[in-house]
């Protein structure tokens, strides 16, 4: 059956939005078409109607990240407002004491049901509010549930994959289904939805997630949540950027090996690589995709010729 877009989204729509407004490094060029949605039919209706017409879009969450062209985004963007979380228990119970089997252990445990568009910090406070530990490592992460899913974001020893239950999906068929998260290929800073395809034409389209997480004390929680935040705080630049740049090679960091061959404080433009994190380049002001780019091409330049080693991007390069 056709799909057709509903009137309240079609009198949303916009044209040649620009997406450095929508995205925590400041930079990048006109979307064609613009469409933030509220909830999760909106979402589903918006993809299937892209899918319907061969319009080629892009689902856009909190904006970290992801460097957008300075040409910006042919096709539609798909900006996923979608928030809120439940929490909730029924993971596989082994006795009416509230008690829960996962994977072999049991422990007192709830689920927490977060829409993919929910900050995955404050996921993680919320959390640690009510006592339940599994996420303190996430606190200062950047990025939205969905996408910490995508990249199966990681800190401190902790990561995505090791609290994640299942997540609800669109598919490609256009179904509404769960996938179990032992089926989602998760690896360092990698998944399924990454390996799928470069576009999100290509994608399942994650609507919710699933979490368990384990009973702890919240004072504790707090202390484990508060040191790791202090940390990134030290560690960490506050500029306007996209996160890490490029994944830690086996045995290393990408920001250490950066430094190493002198390009810590580099220029291009309006862009810098951080003089506090070699792997981090914030826009100082007026940086372009193209900045961005250079110093990306730079760095993987000099690491290779010096340490023979190929630095793998973490950010996501759209619009190209």
């Amino acid at each position: 059956m056709p799909q057709t877009l509903p009137a309240s989204l079609r009198e949303r729509l916009r044209r040649d939005e620009p997406l450095w407004r929508h995205t925590t490094f400041r930079i990048g060029g006109p979307a064609d078409l613009f469409l933030a949605v509220e909830n999760e039919e909106e979402l589903i209706a918006a993809v299937r109607w892209a899918r319907e017409q061969s319009l080629p879009y892009l689902l856009l969450g909190g904006g970290s990240n992801v460097l957008v062209a300075d040409e910006g985004v042919r096709g539609l963007v798909i900006a996923n407002r979608i928030h809120g979380w439940r929490q909730g228990r029924g993971a596989r119970p082994c006795a009416p004491t509230g008690r829960f089997r996962i994977s072999n252990f049991e422990f007192p445990s709830c689920l927490l049901h977060p829409a993919s568009c929910v900050p995955l910090g404050r996921l993680a406070r919320a959390a640690i509010k009510l006592g339940w530990a599994g996420l303190e490592w996430a606190v200062g992460i950047p990025g939205t549930v969905g996408g910490a899913i995508v990249g199966n974001a990681g800190a401190h020893g902790g990561c995505v994959a090791d609290n994640l239950v299942a997540v609800r999906v669109l598919d490609e068929d256009g179904k509404v289904r769960e996938v179990p998260a032992a089926e989602l290929g998760f690896g360092y800073r990698r998944s399924v939805f990454k390996k799928q395809s470069t576009r999100d034409e290509g994608r399942a389209v994650i609507l919710s997630a699933q979490f368990v997480l384990r009973a702890g004390d919240r004072e504790e929680l707090e202390a484990r949540a508060a040191e790791n935040l202090a940390w990134r705080r030290r560690t960490q630049p506050r500029g306007l950027s996209a996160g890490s740049v490029f994944r830690n090679p086996p045995g290393d960091s990408a920001g250490r090996l950066i430094e190493a061959v002198g390009l810590k404080g580099a220029c291009r433009g309006g862009a810098q690589i951080s003089e506090k994190h070699a792997n981090f380049i914030v826009n100082r002001g007026g940086a372009t995709a193209s900045d961005v780019l250079a110093l990306i091409d730079l760095a993987r330049e000099r690491v290779w010729q010096r340490f023979g080693l190929t630095l793998e991007p973490e950010i996501e390069v759209v619009g190209l």
